[in-house]
């Protein structure tokens, strides 16, 4: 077992189910293949990296589903996001990870570059965080479970990164942050990254 592990949450990739905004204007199959699109980018990454991955589907997955390479699918639990990022991370640190970094499946400008330095400043700080350019995160990653950080947040808001760098300071955690990068979500965000379109 690595001291690192890796959570990557995903979506069941169904038609009608993933990425509603983008397929509001494209249609829904066109956005499921962006989704499947990015599913797979987001795989090839993390397989890049010495680490344990994890997979969190919001639903099982068939049997067809390809993952990557030496990855455990789990299934996430939870009423909110926060409390299925929160479960997710308690289950993987329980079987003994040292460092636990979580990410979607929805960043096209992530590389295995970002994620390799993460787990770096972890080694120096106690969590790590990358915002994205839309008040989320793309990833966010500590040595130990801290629970507030889960709680409290409206979730899919712009206000999800600067609630959550606040609970930072009140739990009085040394952060490091790491770029800004993009999710890709919406029509405008899918004009920006061609190499996503189908």
């Amino acid at each position: 077992m690595s001291r690192r592990a890796i959570i990557v949450f995903i979506k069941n990739p169904v038609a009608g189910k993933v990425k509603t905004r983008l397929a509001a204007e494209i249609g829904e199959h066109k956005a499921l293949e962006a989704y499947q699109t990015l599913l797979q980018y987001t795989f090839e990454i993390v397989e890049q990296l010495e680490v344990d991955i994890f997979v969190y589907s919001n639903e099982p997955v068939p049997d067809s589903f390809h993952k990557p390479g030496k990855s455990t699918v789990r299934i996430q639990h939870g009423k909110t996001l926060g409390d299925r990022m929160f479960n997710a991370f308690t289950e993987v640190f329980e079987t003994g990870y040292q460092s636990c970094i979580i990410i979607g499946s929805d960043c096209p400008e992530l590389t295995p570059e970002t994620i390799e330095t993460a787990f770096q400043l972890l080694d120096v700080t106690d969590v790590v965080i990358g915002p994205a350019n839309d008040g989320g995160y793309y990833l966010l990653g500590m040595k130990t479970v801290h629970g507030k950080l889960f709680h409290g947040k409206k979730w899919s808001t712009g206000t999800v990164l600067n609630d959550t760098i606040a609970d930072f300071r009140v739990l009085n955690l040394d952060y490091s942050q790491l770029p800004v990068l993009s999710d890709l979500d919406t029509f405008e965000d899918y004009k920006q990254f061609p190499d996503f379109w189908v």
